[in-house]
């Protein structure tokens, strides 16, 4: 399915990103992820069968820029990247410190933002490519206790609209999942009621898994989806009707 493709995740050592590390590997494609810490990241990719792990700081525009380089050049070129790098911290709206918001905001929009601008520049030189990005249906319909996040998830959401509209003349699909509640490290914090709660209002009746989320990025990245570009495709198991 992706036999020949060279991918990159950012966020890849664990989670939603790990889980999609995982998956491009098992289709066929050369993976690099990345993660803060570089321990985890070439211990996560041993474990994904990636091709490597290398250390990231997705808010570093020039890190990431020089990373992205390096990478098509290793390996000849870069067919699809994967922009799952971010934080997800709750507040309520009069509880909100400046350094969440600066946090936030740095590494789910400008880390995105460099991702996406660094991968462009990489697959332009072959006029083809496919980069996802991560939002969340919290972007889309806002939650009590997360404007912070889902403000920077909407912005991840409008990101992918904006570059698909610009890249698409030359051959770059950009489109964006947007999961519900996935049972991840992000969601460990939710009570039994919270998750039970969510559950109920799910009508496929249970939280969603990072494979889920992976099995829908392999698609969007693969030439099975070759017409779908600017897309934010929704994972919720129904919550969002």
């Amino acid at each position: 399915m992706l036999d020949g493709k060279v991918a990159l995740v950012t966020g890849g050592t664990r989670g939603i990103g790990l889980a999609t590390a995982r998956a491009l590997a098992e289709a066929g494609a050369t993976v690099v992820l990345t993660g803060r810490d570089e321990a985890k990241a070439k211990e996560a990719a041993a474990a994904a069968g990636a091709a490597s792990g290398l250390s990231l700081d997705v808010t570093d525009a020039k890190a990431v820029s020089t990373l992205v380089r390096g990478v098509a050049k290793e390996h000849g070129k870069l067919d699809i990247v994967v922009a799952n790098a971010g934080i997800m911290e709750d507040a309520l709206l009069g509880m909100i410190r400046e350094e969440l918001v600066d946090t936030t905001l740095s590494t789910n929009v400008a880390g995105t933002l460099h991702t996406v601008q660094a991968a462009a520049r990489a697959m332009m030189r072959k006029k083809t490519g496919a980069i996802v990005v991560l939002a969340s249906i919290v972007g889309e319909y806002g939650s009590a206790g997360q404007t912070v996040y889902a403000a920077s998830k909407a912005a991840v959401a409008n990101i992918a609209r904006s570059a698909a509209k610009e890249l698409g003349r030359s051959g770059i699909r950009v489109n964006a999942v947007a999961p519900g509640v996935i049972d991840t490290d992000l969601t460990s914090g939710l009570t039994e009621d919270a998750k039970a709660e969510n559950i109920g209002k799910t009508p496929l009746a249970r939280l969603g898994t990072p494979e889920d989320v992976a099995n829908a990025i392999r698609f969007l990245v693969s030439d099975d989806a070759s017409f779908i570009t600017g897309q934010v495709l929704g994972i919720d198991g129904g919550l969002v009707l």
